[in-house]
């Protein structure tokens, strides 16, 4: 089996008010597979993958892609591991798509030219290069959504964290998007209510319960386990 590309032993975390976010959380993530992340709100899922890239840093052992989650490491991990937010509008700030998309490449260092290049690359690989010269504000949803994924794919990461990714989108929407996904060859985790979008995605599913994984396997297993959203 190869090594996984996230590894996390032990992960704790407290918020500043006493509340026990993650309470001893092992998990590992192995390369091209998709784990769904499901569970009641205020389970710990948002709260354990912000701890992927760095954004909260509690008392743990987070290993992406060898390399530990520290404060030296954070430029190179957050290049590896790329995350989709939940509002898709937190992450659209630029006057045009394509600016919107080239501004990670160019923080990286790249020229220009080399970050316009890439985000033309991305934005195709997304499905939604005929939109470079728009708003992102002028957008539907899904459109968004797909923006928002190539400016994640610009940074060319090794893992996808993709929080609610169907929230706001209509059934058209959800299927392009699932459609784009499984083209994508990254490993890839997906925090989602949605538990047919959980069963169409993900190779295996994790279920969380107050800070702690209490289950993992199938969606459809742990769906009849936990006779959990399953409509």
């Amino acid at each position: 089996m190869p090594d996984p590309v996230i590894q996390v032993r032990g992960l704790r975390y407290t918020y500043d008010d006493g509340t026990v976010a993650l309470n001893g959380i092992d998990f590992d993530l192995y390369p091209g597979e998709t784990v769904a992340l499901l569970g009641a709100n205020g389970s710990g899922k948002t709260t354990f993958v912000l701890h992927l890239n760095g954004l909260l840093h509690g008392s743990d052992s987070v290993i992406v892609c060898g390399l530990p989650v520290i404060a030296a490491n954070l430029p190179e991990v957050r290049r590896k591991v790329g995350v989709v937010f939940q509002d898709s509008d937190e992450q659209l700030f630029m006057p045009t798509v394509l600016e919107d998309v080239a501004f990670g490449p160019l923080n990286l260092g790249l020229s220009p030219e080399e970050a316009i290049a890439r985000a033309r690359k991305s934005l195709e690989q997304a499905g939604i290069a005929s939109a470079l010269h728009k708003s992102p504000y002028h957008l539907s949803a899904g459109e968004k959504r797909r923006v928002a994924i190539a400016g994640v794919l610009a940074m060319v990461p090794d893992i996808l964290v993709l929080d609610e990714p169907t929230t706001y989108l209509d059934p058209p929407g959800q299927r392009e998007l699932l459609a784009l996904l499984r083209q994508l060859p990254q490993a890839k985790i997906v925090v989602t209510h949605d538990m047919q979008f959980a069963r169409a995605i993900a190779s295996r599913a994790v279920f969380f319960e107050k800070g702690k994984i209490a289950a993992a396997g199938s969606v459809d297993e742990l769906v009849s386990r936990f006779h959990w959203r399953s409509e």
